[in-house]
């Protein structure tokens, strides 16, 4: 029997290539609310792909997503409605303003509580290419997933958000019998009930797909069948998921095992079967596996695959399981799986490390990262998160979590929390609390909180600081240990909640790394006093199997009898931070610029894999061209603000030596501040950023070559404004310094926007004044049209003295921004440029700079140039052909070939941003 209260029939013919599907549909609706309802809403979630201005759109320009924006729309796809009516009368029907995979049904009379409406459509899908989400259509074989127009849940009100490929679709228990027709040379996989039907059309097949009470229509049309089918117990497994070092009665046992496994959790499976696919685990890998070539396994046989598949079963298990409205409780369920991950290698591989048989390789096994078991993994990527201040709730809605966070860092969050809530609680009540929530609600709409109640009720400790402080709050967790102090037999023990955020903490008392005691101490939010029985400890911790995800567990630790409280600890290469040592790591590292050469050295520094707040480096270097000692220093720390729009303060000192020219060097100290401000909104790309510091230069001095400015020191004041997106994209700043030599004032405004033609403008003003200035004789402070002096060292110039050749040709966007190099360079009075550049086609660009210039004691001059611009990857790798200019025809005169400009980005944690921006 059915138990669903919605119905969906469909007649679906395909083309010969599968791209698009014509659909003759009719929805049953069933009125399941407390009230008339005069609208029906519909999902028609593959027409986000439509319109490049949808919120799945916006998103992607968000996350520096290229494939999206630059695809044709035959690529994109979507549906186009021909009609659309209930019980065989036109309805009056829109896109909801602003949601194109939204349809709002207006019913000439209001459909009354628990009564039921037929819904006709008859529409075109062009299914969107599978590059965009890893669903959709590819070569011409189909792999779809929530692809046919659907009714809206509603549940206390309507369930309507728009698509951002986030895999959070609300699904809903529904009956199915759709007719398919497609090319006789494809065969079907899915979840439907399959059989054949008679075709009208001589090459192709008919067959008839029914359902009842399923949530999902997952459909795989292929042309080779790489699908096998696992009988279990109790479900059916289709799946493509396969290891080709297991033999297939492996693969099942595994298969059998996890279903097991999920059984004992949660209760008996009861659906038929399931489609578990490549497509489904790439949605959310295991990051880390998914990142290894097939070739390199450093894990036990079968581990991978067991693990790839467990997540993938259990995540649909959930899914198809709870019905909830999972753009805002997605979390749930995602922890839930990360303790059931975490459970099943507890179970079944207890002793699998992190880095696999990698950690018994000689050099590799020193380190404190081949320690590591394989579930802390978990709270290692989550510290990446918060160690940058990036935290948010857990609870929070998908929509509105970092790329980051709302992959990896919520999700194991929330498994920790359980964990934590395991070890706090006991394992059995956790269990038993999932089991009856499971039993009760299994198929039927739910939400977190019911699971809550649950759990409160088998239990006398108080369990709101779990979901108020933990998973509500953005603030990081960090316990201290204040101060020990022995009384009689006793220990008096004083801890200290750095964050008060109110939590419950375990109290260790150690000996030689064993654990003599343990005892758990009710939430507190300031400070607490704990008395304990003196074991003969030497070591008393809090948090020392660190259960909780701790942003700071190295203040976890005091040492009795000892006069240091943790031993230092010196590390060839970066490591994972170990808490329980003051740890440095020496690694090997390298520079280059022309007058020194390639300069290697080790660099001596504190912080780990994972930043620390109060970091410094020491990074002395040998250069192999100018034989001589270069490199630097610096120390800085950065001070974080939870909940304010002041997102950070960082304080540092910096030292350097390096060489500006043939056997000449100089050396640069500079103390700052910065103060970076970031909306409370952290998906949003807008950043201010003001910075305050003073630059000291000192310079060799030769004889034979005319250093114009050895020594001076300046002092700067400069704000920034930026808010980049792939289609828009706006800085500004503004820059003061003064010396005393010179005053001067400058601004810079960027603007670009990538047009839905995909046509792109770019466009840059700069203008600069000095307020006074007695180094008139000079160029040196003086504003630059092309190539600026860089007196602060700001920029990463390979060639920084250069006049001719190839260094020389270095282009770096500053000041006056010219690629052309004009007789007169400088201005010593002010300067207004502006640069221009627009789409030819795809990376090719044309641009045009023009402005005017002034010097003392002369009229102010007008120059311009244009040419083409090669934009291979935007603002990392870059090449100006110059056209025509002030000087005339550029590309006709001798020596072409050194007129061309180039940007060419070698500094490594520049090019890491390329990659990062679009998870943070």
């Amino acid at each position: 029997m059915s138990f669903s209260q919605n119905r969906i029939t469909a007649d679906i013919l395909t083309s010969d290539d599968l791209k698009t599907l014509s659909i003759t549909q009719t929805i049953r609706f069933k009125n399941t609310s407390d009230q008339a309802l005069e609208s029906i809403y519909l999902y028609n979630w593959l027409n986000a792909f439509s319109d490049k201005e949808s919120p799945l759109a916006k998103r992607y320009a968000e996350e520096y997503v290229r494939r999206f924006h630059f695809a044709s729309d035959y690529e994109r796809g979507g549906t186009t409605i021909h009609s659309l009516s209930t019980e065989f009368t036109d309805s009056n029907w829109n896109l909801v303003q602003g949601h194109p995979d939204l349809i709002q049904v207006k019913l000439d009379k209001a459909l009354p509580q628990g009564q039921s409406l037929d819904i006709h459509l008859n529409y075109t899908l062009v299914v969107p290419d599978q590059k965009f989400t890893g669903f959709g259509w590819n070569n011409r074989e189909l792999n779809l997933k929530q692809w046919l127009i659907s009714p809206a849940v509603y549940n206390e009100g309507w369930i309507l958000y728009s698509h951002k490929d986030l895999n959070d679709y609300p699904l809903q228990r529904m009956d199915y019998d759709l007719f398919l027709e497609f090319p006789n040379t494809y065969i079907i996989k899915s979840s439907f009930e399959q059989s054949n039907s008679e075709s009208h059309l001589t090459t192709y097949r008919k067959v008839e797909l029914r359902g009842e009470n399923l949530a999902g229509t997952t459909l795989y049309v292929k042309q080779v069948n790489d699908f096998e089918s696992v009988q279990t117990d109790h479900v059916t497994l289709i799946t493509n998921l396969k290891d080709s070092e297991l033999r297939p009665e492996i693969e099942a046992l595994i298969l059998d095992r996890i279903v097991y496994f999920l059984e004992g959790r949660f209760g008996d499976f009861e659906f038929k079967s399931m489609v578990i696919t490549e497509e489904d685990y790439n949605t959310s890998p295991v990051y880390g596996l998914n990142q290894l070539p097939s070739f390199i396994r450093p894990f036990p046989d079968g581990f991978q695959y067991d693990i790839k598949v467990l997540k993938t079963i259990t995540d649909q298990y959930l899914r198809r399981s709870l019905l909830t409205d999972t753009r805002e409780n997605q979390w749930f369920l995602d922890a839930i799986l990360v303790k059931v991950m975490m459970d099943y290698v507890e179970t079944y591989y207890p002793d699998v490390n992190l880095l696999g048989s990698f950690s018994n390789f000689i050099g590799v096994r020193w380190f404190h990262a081949a320690d590591l078991k394989f579930n802390d993994r978990y709270n290692f990527i989550h510290q990446t998160t918060i160690r940058q201040n990036l935290g948010q709730p857990v609870d929070f809605p998908q929509d509105s979590l970092l790329k980051f966070n709302q992959k990896l860092s919520n999700p194991y969050k929330g498994g920790l929390g359980f964990k934590y809530l395991e070890d706090y609680l006991g394992k059995d009540i956790i269990n038993q609390s999932l089991k009856i929530y499971f039993n009760k609600h299994r198929s039927k709409r739910s939400k977190p909180d019911d699971y809550f109640k649950i759990l409160a009720s088998l239990t006398d400790k108080d369990i709101s600081w779990f979901y108020t402080n933990y998973l509500g709050s953005s603030k990081d967790i960090d316990f201290k240990i204040k101060k020990v102090k022995k009384i009689s037999d006793s220990l008096e023990i004083k801890i200290i909640n750095k964050t008060r955020n109110a939590m419950p903490i375990a109290v260790y008392q150690l000996k030689e790394d064993n654990i003599l005691s343990k005892q758990w101490v009710n939430a507190f939010k300031r400070d607490t006093t704990v008395y304990l029985k003196d074991l003969g400890s030497d070591q008393i911790a809090v948090n020392y199997e660190q259960v909780i995800p701790e942003i700071n567990p190295r203040n976890n630790y005091k040492s009795r009898g000892k006069i240091l409280n943790k031993p230092f600890q010196f590390r060839l290469l970066e490591d994972i931070e170990d808490p329980k040592y003051n740890q440095l790591f020496i690694t090997p590292e390298f520079t280059y610029n022309l007058y020194d050469g390639l300069a290697l050295g080790p660099k001596l520094y504190n912080t780990s894999l994972l930043p620390k707040q109060l970091s410094f480096k020491i990074n002395p270097k040998y250069g192999l061209t100018s034989n001589a000692l270069v490199g630097g220093a610096s120390i800085d720390y950065t001070h974080f603000l939870k909940e304010e729009d002041l997102f950070q303060v960082r304080y540092g000192l910096t030292g350097s030596r390096f060489s500006y020219n043939v056997d000449l060097f100089y050396r640069r100290y500079s103390g700052y501040i910065g103060m970076t401000y970031r909306p409370q909104d952290l998906r949003d790309n807008a950043r201010h950023n003001l910075f305050v510091r003073t630059v000291n230069v000192d310079q060799d001095i030769n004889e034979f070559v005319e250093t114009e400015e050895p020594n001076y020191n300046i002092f700067n004041i400069r704000y920034n404004f930026s808010n980049k997106n792939l289609d828009r994209f706006f800085t500004t700043s503004i820059d003061y310094q003064i010396s005393q030599k010179f005053s001067k004032v400058s601004s810079t405004f960027s603007f670009r926007k990538l047009f839905n033609n995909n046509r792109q403008i770019n466009a840059r003003f700069y203008g600069g004044l000095f307020l006074y200035n007695d180094a008139k004789d000079s160029d040196f402070f003086s504003f630059a049209l092309d190539r600026p002096t860089d007196y602060l060292f700001d920029y990463n110039y390979y060639g920084r003295s250069e006049e001719s050749g190839l260094f020389s040709q270095q282009f770096i966007m500053a000041e006056g921004g010219f690629k052309s190099q004009f007789d007169q360079r400088f201005a010593d009075s002010w300067i207004a440029s502006t640069n221009v550049s627009t789409t030819i086609w795809n990376w090719i660009f044309a641009y045009g700079d023009a402005g005017f210039f002034k010097n003392s004691g002369a009229n102010p001059q007008f120059v311009y140039d244009s040419g083409i611009r090669l934009s291979f990857v935007e603002d990392y790798f870059e090449l100006y052909l110059p056209v025509y200019s002030s000087k005339g025809w550029e590309i006709g005169q001798d020596n072409y070939d050194q007129r061309v400009r180039f940007i060419v980005s070698l500094d490594l944690s520049t090019i890491f941003k390329l990659f990062t921006r679009k998870w943070y």
